[in-house]
């Protein structure tokens, strides 16, 4: 664990501290039976801004070789994340004429949820994903050529000299998961053919902050992006934002398309909303001293909520054992003595325990079987989704509680 006194990005000091969640558990660190009684690592969750290139990131940085290497995060257990997945994979493939002689690549490539989509066009794809147990499900399941190791500049150059630079890279929702920022965007750069483009998505930090997202922080999420933030951290190794969608993904994405300076250039898109950043959006202290605020008045809400159901002798559970899950329950104190269980789809959590407050993770079929008066829908993000899917438990009278941006009941 390293403390961060200068900027992730810039290198600049000065990091204002904007938001702290205490002590925390890693989030993903789902536990088994037997590691009940052991101690748990727990780390300080302080979120801080940087002035100087408006970059948002924690201040403590666990080393990936702990969180990443043993991953219980499988995108294929989501319907919408494949969905969403094929779309820009098919989108991509015919924009940009792919075909066998061409390349496609993503970063943290998981269980070849995306590529798959473009290996069944014929395209050639390569995976670069540090998780070994992942790795190994995308290559003998989905038959995903890949390498089990984190993407840096070394790694880049390795495949350049070996001619397999790529046509389209895709880093979906993993910039914010790497202390080496800028080591990660000059690999990109070199593994990119001159006419190639990067497609990079991430969380947004305008709508983290206007819909009171905080439990998207945790450890794994070193940093929080604007546009702005990620104009100046490309900009820095020759690259250009050429184009930018807001997507409704995660509570709230990005979508940019980067390509090398002498190809592209800033398109419309861009420009428009880089300046709606600079006349009092992300890129200014001021939102994430207001989220805190935001945050207190949100935990005094959620829990008197929980605890006047408990009151009444109602009994409670949860949905999705996320990361984000971890971070609300824990910062907010919700514990075994509140929920009965935390259902989620994934068979390789299921059996397992929630960090921090050991909470079971069960089948969603025990939503059914056990008929808790409410859920806690932790992740939120998805749920039209997992309300599709549950919708017996719901005829039977169950209630969801959605935490975010309010509390609310359907």
């Amino acid at each position: 664990m390293t403390s961060q006194a200068t900027c992730r990005a810039c290198g600049g000091g000065g990091l204002t501290l904007v938001l702290s969640l205490g002590l925390s558990p890693l989030a993903n660190a789902l536990l088994t039976k037997e590691e009940l009684a052991r101690p748990e690592e727990k780390f300080p969750l302080d979120l801080a801004f940087c002035s100087r290139c408006s970059l948002v990131q924690i201040t403590e940085t666990v080393p990936p070789e702990k969180m990443f290497r043993e991953y219980l995060y499988f995108s294929s257990f989501s319907d919408t994340m494949v969905e969403h997945a094929r779309a820009i994979a098919d989108r991509l493939a015919d924009e940009r004429k792919l075909g066998r002689d061409n390349l496609a690549l993503e970063i943290a490539s998981n269980d070849g949820y995306l590529l798959q989509h473009y290996a069944k066009r014929g395209v050639p794809v390569l995976g670069i994903e540090p998780a070994r147990n992942i790795a190994k499900v995308a290559v003998e399941e989905r038959g995903i050529r890949t390498i089990a190791e984190f993407f840096g500049k070394e790694l880049a150059a390795t495949l350049a000299e070996r001619g397999e630079r790529a046509d389209v890279i895709h880093a979906n929702n993993v910039l914010a998961h790497v202390p080496d920022l800028n080591g990660v965007v000059e690999g990109l750069a070199i593994a990119l053919k001159d006419d190639g483009v990067a497609v990079i998505e991430a969380p947004y930090a305008k709508d983290l902050v206007d819909h009171c997202e905080f439990d998207t922080i945790y450890h794994e999420h070193l940093c929080y992006f604007s546009l702005t933030a990620l104009d100046n951290l490309v900009d820095r190794h020759d690259l250009v934002v050429r184009d930018v969608e807001r997507l409704a993904i995660h509570g709230g994405s990005l979508r940019i398309f980067v390509s090398k300076k002498s190809a592209a250039s800033r398109g419309r898109a861009v420009e428009e909303l880089l300046a709606e950043e600079a006349a009092g959006g992300v890129a200014t202290l001021a939102p994430y001293l207001e989220l805190a605020k935001r945050v207190e008045a949100l935990k005094a809400e959620l829990v008197r909520v929980l605890r006047g159901l408990k009151a009444d002798g109602k009994r409670i559970a949860a949905y999705g054992a996320a990361a984000k899950g971890s971070t609300l329950l824990n910062s907010f104190g919700i514990g075994k003595d509140v929920l009965d269980f935390v259902a989620d789809r994934s068979t390789y959590k299921q059996g397992r325990y929630m960090p921090g407050i050991h909470v079971p993770i069960v089948d969603p079929r025990e939503l059914v079987a056990r008929k808790p008066d409410a859920c806690l829908l932790l992740t939120w993000n998805f749920a039209d989704e997992i309300l599709a899917q549950q919708r017996e438990y719901r005829e039977n009278g169950g209630k969801f509680i959605i935490p975010i941006p309010e509390v609310r009941t359907l």
